[in-house]
């Protein structure tokens, strides 16, 4: 099975000592966010996981301790860096800081495993299509030697962006065909392979591939291994990403990025923090009285086991 650590939340930067505590016990425990009595136990052991991913917009705080991790599982790093500042990205650092740590983690885990995502492209009357080309053009040219790929997005208009983004511009198709021309001829100069996930739209004519961002193809070239032929059934329309379980908790991610899907507002992730104990097995609050625990289903993808 694949292991997801940053898709709810940014484990990596706000919950780094649990993180590390879960992997070194071997297991964790994950609370349904639509039935919150039902919990599932993962074994959090080589033999019972294929491939362990992280998401995060900040590895600074891990990277002395990574390899309590890295040294025992297959993993792929997806590094979201965008153009937008603390207006937009309050809790995230700036772009220079940001690119330094990114090239850190990759010297520690090859560039064949980490992932930048430039998602999600969005505009405001700051943020504009040149700023964005301008500014990806610079990173573009720092990050190049550093990652397997770049992997970006169109911003999904959820009803509450309209009240937490009022500064936000509609991207019309027109804006998307030209910021896909734009970031695919960029990618394109730096020898970067850049692709989307999750949208729609065909901008292959700009070099840009329509490929799933988790897939059993980057997992495997990563790390060398050879999974089996699977259909992946993605998680929403457009997805093409391979099933895995997500250990962390929705509303509980204080970066403060106003375009976030995975929190209600910032008070309710602000305040759940509060209830975060790292000794937990559970990353919010603790096991209660009436949770119903559940051992997980952990079927492995991989061609041949380990030592097999």
């Amino acid at each position: 099975m694949i292991i997801n650590t940053g898709g709810r939340t940014d484990t990596v930067q706000y919950y780094t000592e649990w993180l590390l505590n879960r992997f070194s016990e071997g297991y964790v425990l994950s609370r349904n966010p639509l039935f919150p009595n039902k919990v599932t136990l993962y074994e959090l052991t080589p033999d019972k996981v294929d491939c362990v991913v992280f998401c995060s917009k900040n590895y600074e705080p891990i990277l002395s301790r990574l390899h309590e991790i890295t040294d025992r599982f297959h993993m792929y790093f997806h590094y979201t860096i965008t153009a937008y500042g603390k207006d937009i990205e309050p809790g995230v650092p700036g772009i220079e800081e940001s690119m330094e740590t990114l090239m850190k983690l990759s010297r520690l885990v090859g560039r064949e495993r980490v992932a930048w995502r430039y998602d999600p492209v969005l505009l405001t009357e700051k943020y504009t299509i040149q700023r964005h080309l301008e500014t990806f053009e610079h990173m573009a040219g720092t990050l190049a030697p550093y990652i397997d790929r770049c992997i970006f997005g169109f911003v999904e208009m959820y009803k509450k962006l309209e009240s937490n983004m009022p500064e936000l511009i509609p991207l019309s198709e027109q804006d998307k065909d030209v910021l896909a021309q734009g970031l695919g001829n960029i990618a394109g100069k730096h020898g970067i392979v850049i692709q989307t996930c999750g949208i729609n739209g065909d901008f292959t004519s700009y070099g840009i591939h329509s490929l799933g961002c988790m897939t059993l193809d980057i997992f495997g070239k990563a790390n060398h291994i050879a999974f089996r032929n699977l259909k992946h059934k993605g998680v929403r329309q457009g997805c093409q990403c391979i099933e895995s379980r997500d250990i962390g908790a929705y509303n509980t991610c204080i970066n403060g990025c106003k375009y976030c899907y995975a929190n209600k507002n910032p008070q309710n992730a602000l305040g759940n923090y509060k209830d975060h104990d790292k000794a937990s097995p559970l990353l919010l609050g603790v096991v209660k009285p009436n949770d119903i625990i559940t051992q997980g289903v952990q079927k492995s993808f991989l061609e041949k086991k380990r030592g097999s």
